[in-house]
């Protein structure tokens, strides 16, 4: 059993970093809240932050740009913003958010969470601004609904790609993750981080929505090593509400499994939006129609932002959740935000054999079996997962019929 490790042995629980000559961008606070008078200018002042990019602008018949960066596929007049307020077309070209971090951090890896992606490795953590969704109950509003809510973050330091990676090196970071607002709308930034990080030798992930195109995935694949995707409910009209597609969102958890990019989804239980036991099983079941090894995390929710009526779920809602994902097939079914209440639903176990091989509470490793080639110890399964920066990655096994999409 693994109970500590230096940065040397990346298959356990990863040493503190040292302050370096970079340590200063870790200093920006996540999220401020502004006054009024903060709000005038905060669009004029992202423009600044931003760079003329192509990659995911296509010319239209219209001869309008499409924006191919999420779901929403803007047409683009000259001057004209997209749904995410951050991407805006100058001539022949979209000008794209760049050069800035609105938060920078240090956070274990199981916070975003990825449990079978490098356990216990330090993630460099950095966001920028704005989201192409609205959901009411963001609990990252401050940072994602810039430019829609004049309460919202407008806080930004300038750095550069190479800045952002010297911190995760001198931080003793394996990975680095684009979070805290919605990654795809700033692509080209993550993009250009990721390939240094790279060649730095670091791991790569996005915490994300998954409102995303095949474009976007496409031209992601190569610098991106995984991606935490939300999968908000399983109704079309939940997600109309919440300013996206449900079809594109499943497409996306399809699309990444098919480039080969680690996948673990999210599904926040909300008491009376998505915690019935139709909707969880279809969820379970769309999952385990694309590889039964594909975890699923049910966490739970707290009132937040500006959906405070409905009550903090429970944790048996979130054990209930879990059992119908088993049911369905899913081998690697977890329980969050309610550490210490859940039991083995914060573990990874055997499927097998039913060993505990990662122990958990929150988001702390406690203990570990599983060495840097990712099989059990007991019986010698190979679990689904990137376990170590040495070992092999095992993919997930694909399900033999695709799971069909709910109908509009």
């Amino acid at each position: 059993m693994h109970a500590t490790r230096g940065v040397g042995h990346p298959d356990g629980l990863a040493t503190p970093g040292r302050p370096g000559e970079h340590a200063g961008i870790l200093a920006l606070p996540l999220a401020t809240v502004k006054d009024a008078a903060q709000t005038v200018g905060v669009g004029e002042r992202l423009d600044e932050l931003s760079a003329p990019r192509r990659e995911l602008a296509l010319a239209h018949p219209s001869g309008k740009l499409l924006c191919v960066a999420c779901a929403h596929r803007c047409k683009l007049a000259d001057g004209a913003r997209g749904v995410c307020l951050v991407r805006t077309r100058r001539g022949d070209a979209l000008t794209v958010p760049w050069g800035y971090t609105a938060g920078v951090a240090v956070d274990p890896i199981e916070k975003k969470p990825f449990f079978h992606f490098l356990p216990g490795a330090r993630a460099l953590s950095f966001g920028m601004l704005g989201c192409d969704l609205h959901c009411g109950y963001c609990q990252n509003w401050f940072t994602s609904q810039t430019l829609r809510d004049p309460d919202a973050s407008r806080r930004t330091e300038t750095v550069t790609p190479k800045q952002l990676v010297a911190v995760a090196v001198e931080q003793r970071c394996h990975v680095m993750t684009s979070t805290y607002n919605e990654p795809l709308i700033t692509a080209e930034w993550a993009h250009d981080v990721f390939a240094l990080a790279r060649e730095a030798g670091l791991r790569t992930t996005f915490v994300s929505n998954g409102h995303a195109t095949p474009e976007v995935l496409d031209y992601l694949a190569p610098v991106l090593d995984g991606c935490k995707v939300d999968l908000k409910a399983y109704s079309p009209a939940t997600y109309r509400a919440l300013g996206g597609k449900l079809e594109s969102v499943l497409e996306t958890i399809a699309g990444l499994l098919e480039r080969g990019i680690w996948t673990e989804v999210v599904t926040l239980i909300v008491p009376g939006l998505n915690d019935s036991d139709d909707e969880l099983a279809a969820i379970a079941a769309f999952l385990a129609g694309l590889s039964t090894d594909l975890p699923w995390h049910v966490t739970a929710f707290h009132p937040d932002y500006r959906m405070t009526d409905p009550p903090a779920t429970p944790a048996a809602t979130l054990v209930r959740a879990a059992e119908l994902g088993r049911q369905a097939g899913l081998r690697f079914v977890y329980a969050g935000n309610l550490p210490g209440r859940l039991g083995e639903l914060e573990d990874t176990r055997c499927p097998s054999c039913g060993a505990t091989l990662l122990r958990r509470l929150g988001f702390t490793v406690l203990a570990r079996r599983l060495g840097h080639e990712g099989r059990c110890p007991g019986c010698g399964t190979a679990i689904a997962g990137l376990w170590s920066l040495s070992g092999p990655a095992h993919a997930p096994a694909r399900s033999a019929a695709p799971a069909v999409a709910p109908g509009a």
